[in-house]
């Protein structure tokens, strides 16, 4: 993992409301926002910034730019990012939400060939505490230390941020992958990303009982391919229960809003929850209950962890 206060950053739409106060906090936060790109902007000094009618200006006036945070329209987010892509840029970050689904298809088929990591939409992005502000992340819930939290849910990121840092436990990354239907990145991949990374000690990925946001997929990864400790928290346990029934009104709700949305609101679908807590039991997988039982659960995990690093170091 490669996100530090020395990675050039670029953003796309400095000029819209949420693009000029997120490149000011990035910057005071020690972000090293080099540029911003706003068309028919280009020559002003936003927030300190410069800032460019087009990307392939930026890169060029501004040599090294490898992330850009994109902060454009819905119906901008696709161009704004091919646009990226064709300069150079392989980090791309998107922020709002309520980007067509088919555009987002077209925009992965593009990463994927040009090897472009994405992320969102509809995120906060990553937050390297203490060094670098990638996204909107309040920046008061976390403090430095060596715990990964990977999160489909931006506030409960926040709060779990804050939960492990009342207790002692600072964190080396904080990622909301985003709320959309079709999103960029998976848990898998930050999964992988994070056990490589020697800055990262142990993991926390935070899901939704409900939703289809890849958290049974996550279960198996793990089991399979991370030797780090994982504490999951799918938010929802104590939601009140949506049981299946085979009644008309239950069928058409689920056709008018689809399966993805149905699962996301205040009920929580019964067999898709079961199916996720399973997932995790499945794979040895510690499943806090509560956010106050994280902290301790993580604690437990890295207690033998630090005692055989001990003993090594002994020998």
């Amino acid at each position: 993992m490669n996100f530090s206060h020395t990675q050039k950053v670029l953003v796309q739409g400095i000029t819209q409301a949420l693009g000029g106060v997120h490149a000011r906090l990035m910057k005071e936060y020690g972000t090293n926002v080099v540029a911003g790109v706003s068309a028919g902007d280009g020559g002003q000094e936003i927030e300190g910034i410069p800032t460019f009618d087009l990307v392939e200006e930026a890169v060029t006036q501004v040599e090294g730019i490898d992330t850009s945070l994109i902060f454009v329209s819905p119906y901008e987010m696709l161009d704004a990012a091919l646009e990226a892509i064709a300069a150079g840029i392989r980090n791309l970050i998107l922020i709002p939400s309520g980007m067509p689904p088919l555009d987002m298809v077209k925009l992965l088929r593009k990463a994927e060939v040009t090897e472009t990591l994405v992320l969102g939409p509809n995120c906060p992005g990553i937050i390297v505490p203490g060094q670098v502000l990638l996204g909107t992340h309040p920046t008061q819930c976390y403090t430095p230390g060596r715990i990964g939290v990977i999160s489909c849910a931006d506030t409960l990121t926040y709060q779990v941020a804050l939960e492990l840092s009342k207790a002692g436990l600072g964190q080396s990354v904080g990622v909301g992958l985003g709320r959309e239907t079709i999103l960029g990145s998976s848990f898998a991949q930050w999964l992988q990303i994070l056990e490589e990374d020697d800055q990262t000690d142990a993991i926390v990925l935070v899901g939704e009982m409900g939703g289809l946001g890849g958290e049974e997929q996550a279960a198996q990864y793990i089991s399979e391919a991370i030797d780090k400790p994982v504490v999951a928290y799918l938010a929802g346990q104590q939601s009140p229960k949506l049981r299946r029934k085979r009644h008309a009104a239950l069928i058409a709700s689920r056709l008018l809003v689809g399966e993805a949305k149905a699962g996301r609101g205040s009920m929580v679908n019964t067999e898709m929850g079961d199916r996720k807590l399973e997932a995790f039991k499945a794979g040895k997988i510690s499943v806090a209950q509560k956010l106050a039982d994280i902290p301790r659960l993580l604690k437990t995990k890295l207690k033998p962890a630090s005692s055989a690093r001990g003993r090594r170091s002994q020998k």
